[in-house]
């Protein structure tokens, strides 16, 4: 079943985000925690988040929010799509992210946006598999304020 995250859903989901971070070979950059991570989804809704779950557990989640594009207007820019190993092939990712993708089409976003690491297979071949478009030629930037 996918679902809005609710709260109480926080620890749950900072677990999965332990797991995303160990498999793209990050262990250490997790420095969110799952308070921080309660108060940005539902004090200062910084954030959304959907989750995956089966008999009341967890097994995956889409974190996203809204980005802004000049050019097209209104954005869903989705920053994290995980799914525990054992759950995948089952057709979980695929709910999540067709989930989102109509959630952006309902709200009238105009561009649904994501990043993929060059070296993730197996993300881009599910991607590819939604006929996603995947761009070259963009470098990403980023400042980090730690």
């Amino acid at each position: 079943m996918i679902r809005q995250a609710l709260p109480g859903d926080e620890k749950k989901i900072m677990r999965l985000v332990q797991e995303l971070a160990d498999y793209e070979r990050e262990p250490d950059a997790v420095i969110n925690t799952p308070e921080k991570l309660r108060e940005d989804l539902f004090t200062h809704k910084h954030c959304n988040a959907i989750v995956a779950e089966r008999e009341d557990r967890i097994i995956g989640f889409a974190l996203y929010y809204t980005s802004y594009s000049t050019w097209r207007g209104p954005c869903l820019y989705l920053e994290d799509l995980y799914v525990e190993p054992a759950e995948r092939k089952g057709g979980v990712g695929t709910k999540l992210f067709l989930h989102l993708k109509e959630l952006a089409q309902t709200n009238g976003f105009r561009r649904m946006d994501w990043q993929v690491l060059d070296w993730n297979e197996q993300a881009i071949e599910f991607y590819k598999k939604h006929k996603a478009s995947l761009e070259e030629g963009w470098l990403n930037g980023r400042f980090y304020f730690d």
